[in-house]
């Protein structure tokens, strides 16, 4: 299709990418309702992604088949709105993640950690929303009090790291953000991610786990993490929300900062989704329907993802019984990543 320019945009569903982990497993077939591949466990699908070594793909209308880069490259404007030429790239990355067994105790840099930073990555506050939690789920989120950085180091010489770490049982529904610069590790649990844009992570201590293709540990970067390490960030919970409106949809503000704003919403008959020249991100948690735009209808049923691009901007979603969706937007700002 030569003069994409010309086509009227629509919403647009994206693939999800399935990664291996060997600290995953196979719920998120469970989310999905499709089976999954048995070659090991999957602990990451990517649902929308602008990365080179991973892009999204559409899977919907006149556009399918395009991926994520190719789209605002050609339609930067019509995709991103007033937002557009403000990021080298689409500037979050949304995932699942089926943690079976822990993740490594990790932090990320924040955008002002320029040395830890390689060139076109930027740093990476994330957040999650707890979707189960098994019987051994656990969110490793900030350090204990009175933590130092010698008092770490010396746990990690003895492996007695766990015990400077602050922890809590979660439950479905919890939602969780971790700045970046925050030490933080998952355990039997499937969450939501919603983070910047980014692949900048450095482990501190990886459990005593070997990976089962290598017969080693996975490496650490035990300074670099050290170096990242805000050690004033005190522990960190669940948050708590207060919906904001009931009808005709139930809407939870979970999170809202400088990178990302995230609402939850509940909902059996018809709301507004999306921004009025805005893009914006769907993502269905429960149930089934339609989003309806320009007379057109385009079903969505658990795990799926669509942009909403700028020039959509506020379409109408009909819910088919009761639906949960998350609406994820990007807030205004100068700076690029």
């Amino acid at each position: 299709m030569n003069n994409r320019n010309d086509i009227s945009l629509y919403p647009l569903k994206f693939e999800p990418i399935y990664q291996y982990r060997n600290w995953g497993g196979k719920r998120l077939g469970d989310l999905f309702s499709v089976p999954l591949a048995d070659d090991g466990p999957i602990g990451e699908a990517w649902l929308l992604s602008d990365r080179e070594e991973h892009n999204s793909v559409i899977a919907n209308g006149p556009l399918r088949g395009l991926t994520l880069r190719q789209l605002l490259k050609q339609m930067p404007e019509q995709v991103m709105g007033v937002l557009a030429g403000c990021f080298l790239r689409f500037p979050l990355l949304l995932k699942f993640l089926d943690v079976q067994t822990a993740l490594s105790v990790q932090v990320h840099p924040s955008d002002a950690e320029k040395t830890f930073i390689p060139a076109g990555e930027s740093g990476k506050t994330e957040a999650w929303v707890v979707l189960n939690a098994g019987p051994k789920s656990r969110i490793y989120a900030g350090l204990k009090p009175a933590t130092t950085a010698r008092t770490l180091r010396q746990a990690l010489r003895n492996g007695t790291v766990e015990d400077q770490l602050a922890s809590f049982i979660p439950k479905p529904g919890d939602g969780i953000f971790i700045p970046a610069g925050t030490v933080h590790s998952l355990n039997d649990v499937v969450v939501f991610e919603v983070q910047e844009n980014s692949d900048v992570t450095f482990r501190l201590f990886d459990w005593n786990h070997v990976d089962p293709k290598t017969d080693r540990p996975r490496p650490l970067q035990i300074e670099e993490a050290l170096a990242c390490i805000d050690f004033a960030q005190g522990a960190i919970g669940a948050i708590i929300t207060t919906p904001e409106a009931n009808c005709p949809a139930q809407r939870e503000r979970l999170f809202a900062c400088e990178f990302f704003e995230l609402s939850r919403l509940h909902a059996d008959s018809p709301f507004s989704i999306g921004v009025p020249a805005m893009p914006g991100v769907l993502v269905a948690l429960s149930g089934h329907g339609q989003l309806a735009h320009a007379g057109a209808f385009y079903l969505f049923r658990p795990g799926d993802t669509f942009l909403i691009p700028s020039m959509v901007g506020e379409c109408l979603c009909r819910p088919q019984g009761a639906v949960t969706v998350l609406e994820i937007s990007i807030p205004k700002r100068k700076s690029s990543s």
